[in-house]
């Protein structure tokens, strides 16, 4: 298949519907830690396809969400360093901090900017000379590459006065974390665009050393909908493997251009996800070569210790614990108009995802 309503077909989502409602015997929950598919399940209804043994978890998908709040305070004290531009994507400009926010430190005249690339970044810092410009980079093996262009494009070009404030992370640790804190997975569906750069392999690890299925899929509902098949036939025979249903965009070796640069600009480093604590090896950091484009360590800012929005209960909705049927707050204090909460921020956040679809 070649075109996107193919994967729409009808017929064919009904299919694997019921292909899965005949082999499926056993309980199996499945957790998918992308955005994306967050949304698709709920956007197309994907639920309602399923037998009832069959649970979808939702993970820690979505690089806003997983943000930590000392990262989102340390970003509000970098827009509050003199002559200061802070540049960001536009989703990361309205998630609550300890105690403002950046949407109200623009409101209150710092410069702040969304751009919709990096590279806008290292543009505007050649435009301001005179003046520290600084880079939220968030986002997973995706965006990371984005962002490792960007300094080594810095460097090049000499923008001595260009920073990135890094919370970048890294999938695997994470998936691995979950696991081991007992959360209820037999299988993980896995990004596809995070698996488009890495490849495969990061995910061996899980099929062999903690025998849990990993498909990686599309974003279609057909991708889906054949990603589970895929684990629940793994799971009905006890075979638990790394596959690609997603094979149009993923290939094994992944994308080799963007993991050396990757490797060139930046290095793992213990990091701090929202809900989840310190999770080691879980984030990058800028390498030694590079620190002059290192925000923490140019701007070297102290923070108060951070405090979490009362009543939220995002880090255990990040965990697959609970859903956002069980928070108190949910559709009630807390809105995409008046978010409490980062999962309610992010067009890819649970709480957000729910709230659109939750009719």
């Amino acid at each position: 298949m070649k075109y996107i309503d193919e994967y729409r077909k009808k017929e064919l989502i009904l299919a694997v519907s019921g292909e899965l409602k005949r082999i499926s015997k056993k309980e199996i929950s499945l957790m998918e830690v992308c955005g994306g598919h967050t949304m698709a399940i709920h956007r197309f209804g994907l639920r309602a396809l399923l037998p009832p043994n069959i649970r979808l978890l939702s993970g820690p998908g979505c690089p806003v969400c997983v943000s930590s709040q000392h990262f989102l305070d340390t970003a509000i004290a970098c827009s509050k360093v003199p002559g200061a531009i802070l540049t960001t994507y536009g989703d990361l400009i309205r998630v609550p901090g300890s105690v403002t926010s950046l949407e109200k430190e623009k409101a209150n005249g710092a410069d702040i900017r969304i751009v919709y690339s990096v590279l806008e970044a290292v543009e505007i810092a050649g435009k301001n000379p005179g003046r520290p410009v600084f880079f939220l980079g968030i986002g997973f093996e995706t965006t990371a590459p984005a962002t490792a262009a960007a300094i080594a494009q810095a460097e090049s070009q000499n923008r001595a006065n260009f920073f990135v404030l890094s919370a970048h992370k890294i999938m695997p640790p994470v998936m691995k974390a979950l696991v081991d804190e007992g959360v209820k997975i037999d299988g993980f569906i896995a990004p596809g665009h995070v698996s488009a750069i890495t490849g495969t392999s990061i995910y061996n690890d899980l099929a062999r050393v903690h025998g849990l299925g990993v498909v990686v899929a599309g974003f279609e509902p057909l991708d889906m909908m054949q990603a589970i098949l895929m684990l629940v036939r793994q799971f009905e025979a006890g075979t638990p493997k790394v596959e690609i249903q997603y094979r149009r965009l993923v290939h094994p070796e992944g994308n080799k251009i963007a993991t050396e640069l990757l490797d060139r600009v930046f290095e793992q480093k213990d990091d701090r996800w929202r809900g989840l604590g310190v999770i080691p090896g879980s984030g990058l950091k800028i390498r030694a070569e590079f620190s002059g484009f290192d925000a923490e360590k140019q701007f070297p800012l102290t923070i108060p210790e951070p405090k979490d929005p009362k009543g939220c209960i995002c880090g255990s909705i990040l965990r697959g614990l609970k859903t956002p049927a069980d928070c108190n707050l949910f559709a009630k204090s807390c809105t995409p108009e008046e978010p409490v909460g980062a999962c309610m921020v992010s067009g890819e956040g649970t709480c957000a995802t729910y709230y659109k679809y939750r009719s």
